[in-house]
């Protein structure tokens, strides 16, 4: 593959038709140059991105041999040789590198690292830039010039099919993990595309769906995030998202794409598409979305017609290309990066396993259930999943990976033995999926004189329990949910294990958020792996033996039900329609939360609804379990050049090494806006803090980010008066706090993405 990758990136510098020795060819600094010289057609052509060649049998021949570069890579902008322009080739993430570099009988196999979700339940920047650096020299090495990704969309609703792609409810705890995610792939020299700008929270309807959101909520959540990346890291990319934001597709909105992220936040990138994404071509380059990705021979047409014919101002089309231009520049392809097709993918097989022991929420352990004692050394490991470990979701967040560790494995690699009689029974059971468990493995019925047998020949219990998920459909409501099978299953294994003396750990393998309220009273210890990459196996046996600690805490709330949730009144929970690639029709409000979903819950998402309301959640945000115990001192606080700054000392008061996820919630005084009881403005996490030993933890807030966006005055305002700031172990669990006195303040923006007057109140 490494031959015939550096041998196209060359002839397509040097291949042209007739060429005069007058033409340009591109440089970093001649793109005014080079757009001057080139045709309407090969502007369109680099606007357009890299048509399928399947759908134009009359594609120029190195547009068709475009998509032989990286095989499998999501996407390309369409080389120009004449003036000089490579390949440029887009991959998917974000756990991972998603291409297939296949070539012959070689397979380059790509790292599958843990979803987004577990790494910001590490609450550690400084984790996910070394993951991102990682991720981005593999994608480096294959040839990949931009990592479509990190995905920084809000938990809405937990049934979001591609909520394990994304952060967290929370848009502080996403966007800074964006942030650091995006510094460390962008630290290789190629670039990210945060991903999908903006309130891409459902997969029912995706493509054409009218999110009713007012302007506020989009300010304080659906929005925050990607304001905190773009002013923190400037990615080099910003994909808009396929829906529509009050009644105009995202990425035909001027006021999403240019007054927003370009004129109030100083976005300099590159906008493009998802794939196929939005409608009207011209409208979504007018608006400032720059490439239509991957685009098909009849939107190129559109942009020629319409630049002959007058319709579309060509100045339009040439703003558009030097931002592609601006990008293809600083590429490792433009700059003939000599790629290996060899990244060191042992090293990089450590970085997952040892993240994803970070990422896992350790929710109950009684009795110090866990670590397991040398005595637990026979094991009876129930559950399907057990034996077939989700590594990550499907669709574009999938990985082409070279293994998964399985639970199985993962314990035998320490050591420990696993009731070969039960693993017997779970292997011959083969039951295909039926229609709609897409999201679960099709768990047995066991008989309990099987786990009778089981408890008197082993010393303990485990068992598994998964969910996967992914891009295209939403989850169902009976994926929250235990079924009959497994409620059964952790029942019987519970008392009959119990009856013995004998104890029971569950292991949560999910991809998102499941009802644990009415059963987690059962067995002794509940583990929240996620889903851990490739590596999986190892990490979740890593904590179970203690040789390492958990340390990670829940992005988001795990509610008592699935109603709990404000949105529930309008996600499309167990909707029927597959409207998923639907053609798009033009604007219709027929059907609630398929055409169009309010979100009347505004700015309450997460744990901003269940505190203020006092509402019993099963785990809180911010929550989780460590194998030792930490101690926080009173915190004090000074203010500087605009920020409040809090330090509190932490101190490892147990018996083991450990980290500790340290959160800052500020209580904001009555104002004219209704607020939230707190929220989230800065976290921090301990080194590894042995036994007895203190670090002091520093969280800064500027007092800017106390503002709540007013709609009447299109503006954010800081209501002066007396603010609590309180360290936290989790939005439930205050461990001090301080009061300080806040300044009044306003910051006008522009008014904008307001609501249409259909669904103004």
């Amino acid at each position: 593959m490494k031959m015939k990758l550096i041998g196209f990136a060359a002839a397509a510098m040097v291949a042209s038709v007739s060429v005069s020795a007058k033409v340009p060819k591109l440089k970093v600094n001649n793109i005014d140059a080079v757009i001057k010289a080139m045709t309407i057609e090969e502007k369109a052509d680099l606007i357009v991105g890299a048509r399928m060649y399947h759908q134009d049998e009359n594609a120029a021949p190195h547009i068709k041999e475009s998509w032989k570069v990286v095989p499998g890579a999501a996407g390309r902008i369409n080389p120009v040789p004449r003036v000089g322009i490579p390949c440029v080739v887009l991959s998917d993430g974000p756990a991972g590198c998603g291409i297939l570099p296949v070539e012959g009988e070689e397979n380059y196999f790509c790292t599958h690292f843990p979803i987004e979700t577990l790494l910001s339940s590490t609450w550690d920047v400084d984790l996910v830039r070394n993951v991102g650096e990682v991720i981005g020299n593999e994608a480096k090495e294959y040839g990949v010039d931009v990592l479509l990704a990190p995905a920084i969309n809000i938990h809405r609703h937990p049934l979001c099919g591609r909520n394990f792609e994304y952060f967290s409810e929370d848009p502080l705890l996403a966007g800074k993990m964006a942030v650091a995610y995006v510094d460390g792939v962008q630290s290789n020299d190629i670039g990210t595309s945060v991903k999908h700008f903006a309130v891409n929270n459902q997969e029912t309807n995706r493509m054409n769906n009218n999110a009713i959101v007012s302007s506020r909520a989009l300010r304080e959540i659906y929005l925050k995030a990607f304001e905190i990346v773009v002013k923190e890291s400037q990615p080099w990319t910003i994909m808009s998202s396929y829906n529509r934001i009050n009644d105009v597709y995202a990425s035909e909105s001027p006021e999403l794409i240019t007054t927003i992220l370009r004129d109030e936040w100083g976005y300099k990138g590159t906008v493009m598409t998802d794939w196929w994404g939005g409608a009207d071509g011209a409208a979504q380059m007018i608006a400032g979305n720059d490439m239509i990705e991957p685009g098909t021979k009849e939107q190129a047409a559109h942009i020629i017609k319409g630049v002959k014919n007058g319709t579309l101002d060509e100045a339009v089309v040439d703003r558009n290309v030097r931002r592609i231009l601006e990008l293809v520049v600083r590429t490792p392809r433009f700059k003939g990066y000599k790629y290996s097709n060899n990244p060191d993918m042992k090293a990089h097989a450590t970085v997952t396993r040892q993240s994803a022991t970070e990422g896992m929420v350790l929710l109950k352990n009684e009795k110090q259930a866990l670590p397991l004692s040398p005595k637990d050394k026979n094991i009876a490991l129930f559950g399907g999943v057990s034996y077939n470990f989700f590594s990550g979701g499907t669709g574009s967040g999938d990985i082409h990976r070279p293994y998964v560790v399985s639970l199985l494995d993962g314990l035998k690699n320490q050591q420990i033995v696993v009731d070969d009689n039960i693993k017997a029974i779970y292997q011959a059971y083969n039951r295909p999926q039926e229609q709609g468990e897409q999201m679960r493995i099709n768990e047995m019925p066991m008989d309990t004189a099987i786990i009778k047998y089981a408890a008197k020949n082993n010393d303990m219990a485990i068992i598994t329990f998964g969910r996967i998920s992914g891009e295209y459909i939403d989850r169902v409501s009976s994926d929250f949910f235990l079924s009959d099978t497994e409620r059964e299953l952790v029942k019987n294994v519970t008392r009959i294990f119990h009856e013995a003396n004998k104890k029971v750990v569950v292991v949560l393998n999910v991809g998102g958020v499941i009802e644990t309220q009415s059963w987690k009273e059962m067995p002794d210890a509940i583990l929240l792996s996620w889903q851990a990459g490739q590596e999986g196996g190892n990490s979740v046996a890593d904590i179970l033996t203690g040789n390492a600690n958990p340390s990670g805490k829940l992005p988001m709330t795990f509610p008592v039900t699935l109603s709990d949730h404000w949105s529930s009144l309008n996600f499309p929970i167990d909707q029927k329609i597959d409207r998923r690639w639907s053609v798009k029709t033009g604007l219709t409000h027929e059907t609630k939360n398929v055409d169009y979903t309010i979100y009347d819950e505004g700015i309450y998402v997460g744990y901003r609804w269940f505190d203020t309301r006092n509402l019993q959640v099963s785990y809180p945000f911010g929550y989780g379990l460590s194998y030792t115990t930490f101690e926080y001192g009173k915190p004090s606080v000074k203010q500087d050049n605009g920020k409040v700054i809090v330090e509190v000392t932490v101190k490892n008061t147990g018996k083991v090494a450990g980290k500790e996820a340290v959160q800052l919630y500020v209580e904001a005084p009555a104002g004219k806006l209704d607020k939230p009881v707190h929220e989230l403005k800065a976290f921090g996490k301990t080194k590894m803090l042995q036994p007895g030993e203190s670090q002091v933890i520093t969280l800064a807030v500027h007092t800017d980010d106390l503002a709540s966006f007013d709609e009447q005055t299109s503006a954010w305002v800081t209501d002066g008066g007396r603010y609590k700031f309180v360290v936290a172990a989790s939005s439930r669990d205050p461990r001090g706090d301080v009061i300080v006195d806040i300044s009044p303040s306003t910051r006008k923006v522009n008014n904008v993405l307001n609501l249409p007057a259909a669904f103004k109140k």
